[in-house]
């Protein structure tokens, strides 16, 4: 039994390395090499390009993750951007890497479960970065933690995404906030939160201009209606989704089409009549024919004596016909 125990602390002390070796080590042999390569195609130096894979190191090591750093630092390479330049972008990723991790912390001691950490990261990060503020993120930690559902950091990460990306279409915080505290409320997920905000921006001049409505999408949500439900209505990109309006493109297209419709029904009838009128002119001139064949025939019973003229006049040729025929 105690060679058994020993046996599982050797293996535990193992463990320990190995994950400090892979926190030591975020950068793969993979992309340090194409590092280099893309460095030394823009005449760069491996001590110039030493600072970046240090800064992306030191950002692996406090567990963060690093698949941005290090895409950034290969996009600005084969860009020919300067490494320093590079270097400054990389410390404002960490800045802001390092104030998610706090607020994260922050709403994991307040009732918010841990989740998904690498994703929640990255997320409150880019929130961060779009313009979402700590104390917007603490209110929103506050209506999430009033549903019922258990919310993990990466659903809030997500939340304080989707509240950065209205504000960029002009919806104030307290909307915002407001909309995406009601998806918490029905258990929407971190995705749904996202699509969510990403249709409101998107028929964000609707909501300014009076064509949508917050208050409405909102109450649907409270409905209990999924976000895949929302917009399904509206896939111009311009209404608001609400079954009570639609966006003045909708409007357009709809007398578009029906202007369209008409006018296709106008040309059948156009055609139709003109086939019409060819008709009747055709049946007029048989029926012409037919009178005067039958006259003729009435005329040859009476003796010729009796109605000379009469009959000079059926004897001579007919004259062209001027019924109208062909000018359809």
């Amino acid at each position: 039994m105690k060679r058994i125990l020993y046996l599982l602390r050797l293996l535990g002390v193992a463990g320990g390395l190995v994950a400090a070796q892979a926190l030591a080590e975020p950068l793969s042999v993979q992309d340090r090499e194409e590092i280099v390569r893309l460095g030394s195609a823009q005449g760069r130096s491996a001590r110039d390009l030493d600072p970046l894979l240090e800064q992306v190191g030191k950002v692996g090591e406090k567990g963060f993750p690093t698949e941005s750093m290090v895409n950034k630092v290969k996009e600005g390479l084969a860009k020919g951007v300067e490494p320093q330049r590079i270097d400054q972008v990389l410390r404002q990723m960490t800045e802001r890497l390092e104030s998610a991790h706090e607020v994260l912390e922050e709403a994991r001691a307040r009732g918010i479960v841990e989740g998904n950490r690498q994703r929640a990261l990255e997320a409150m990060a880019e929130a961060l970065a779009r313009g979402a503020t700590k104390e917007e993120v603490r209110e929103l930690t506050r209506m999430f933690l009033e549903g019922k559902q258990k919310v993990t950091q990466d659903v809030l990460a997500a939340g304080a995404k989707g509240l950065a990306v209205m504000k960029e279409a002009n919806v104030s915080t307290k909307d915002g906030a407001a909309l995406l505290g009601e998806g918490i409320r029905q258990g929407y997920r971190a995705n749904e939160l996202l699509d969510l905000s990403r249709e409101v921006k998107r028929r964000g001049s609707d909501f300014q201009e009076g064509r949508a409505s917050l208050q409405q999408l909102r109450e649907r949500i409270g409905r209990g209606e999924k976000s895949d439900r929302l917009f399904r209505e509206d896939r111009s990109g311009s209404g608001s989704g609400d079954r009570s309006g639609r966006g003045d493109r909708d409007r357009s297209e709809r007398d578009r089409s029906e202007q369209d419709r008409a006018e296709r029904d106008g040309r059948a009838d156009h055609r139709a009549d003109h086939d019409d009128r060819g008709d009747r002119g055709d049946r007029k001139v048989q029926q012409e024919r037919y009178e005067r064949i039958d006259r003729q025939d009435r005329f040859e019973k009476i003796d010729r004596s009796d109605r000379p003229e009469r009959i000079d006049r059926l004897d001579r040729p007919e004259r062209p016909d001027r019924s109208g025929r062909g000018r359809d």
